[in-house]
């Protein structure tokens, strides 16, 4: 339900950039799915006095199927906007060796328990490209991020949930390298860090191109990060099988 909203903000926002933009505006929209794959997950709520448990390590995370969809303007010849939706859902199960304080919730040892973590991103990006070459393209901007984040706790006695919804600067880039055939090498992302905390996702990759305005795309994908305060300790990483297309028009 979500995503649907956001799909339609995409528009909207995408539409009036285009109204702005040049005659030279070139448009496109990137679709990616795949594996996401757990790595560590370490939780601890309340950041000070909750129990911190592994949802990888003392549960048994499953390897989801994801998706992620961005729309993207050229602006100018070297600035570009872009919207990313890009919601994420891991679920987890097993039983506790030691009793685990989350969210105010006692949960005993042995008892099984289902575990979810989500984390939905909701990103406007804009970049300026300081290369635009034939063979080598490379940009810098700025991202802003809403951040839609779950944590849950569930078994047949006891159930606990935190949720937080946060804005987040991050630093964009872009580094890509087009051979003679077509074929670009990418590497791009948003990240930042802060002493409360930090934020990685970072692609690496290849497009090929399979038509005048279509390339298909495949690589590797790292989402990691976390924050670390009173109210919260979470930190987690997710590595992602990713394939997809991107059409350019």
């Amino acid at each position: 339900m979500r995503a649907t909203a956001l799909a339609a903000g995409v528009m909207c926002v995408l539409g009036l950039a285009a109204t702005a933009a040049s005659a030279q505006e070139r448009w496109s929209v990137d679709f990616e799915g795949g594996a996401a794959i757990p790595g560590y997950n370490d939780v601890r709520i309340p950041g000070d006095t909750g129990t911190l448990f592994s949802f990888t390590d003392d549960l048994s995370a499953e390897t989801e199927f994801f998706w992620r969809l961005r729309g993207s303007v050229r602006l100018t010849s070297r600035q570009s906007l872009s919207v990313l939706i890009a919601p994420l859902s891991i679920d987890s199960s097993g039983t506790f060796s030691h009793p685990v304080d989350f969210a105010g919730t006692t949960f005993a040892p042995g008892v099984p328990v289902t575990g979810l973590y989500v984390f939905n991103s909701y990103r406007f990006t804009w970049r300026y490209q300081i290369v635009e070459g034939e063979r080598w393209r490379f940009g810098l901007g700025a991202t802003g991020k809403i951040r839609d984040a779950e944590t849950r706790l569930e078994s047949a006695g006891a159930a606990a949930s935190k949720t937080n919804v946060g804005f987040v600067p991050l630093v964009n880039f872009l580094l890509q390298r087009r051979f003679s055939n077509g074929v670009v090498l990418e590497f791009s992302g948003d990240a930042l860090a802060a002493p409360q905390g930090r934020a990685e996702d970072v692609f690496a990759g290849v497009l090929i191109p399979a038509g005048r305005n279509l390339s298909l795309k495949a690589g590797y994908r790292l989402l990691e990060g976390g924050a670390d305060n009173d109210e919260v300790y979470t930190f987690a990483a997710v590595h992602y099988l990713a394939v997809g297309a991107v059409v350019s028009f």
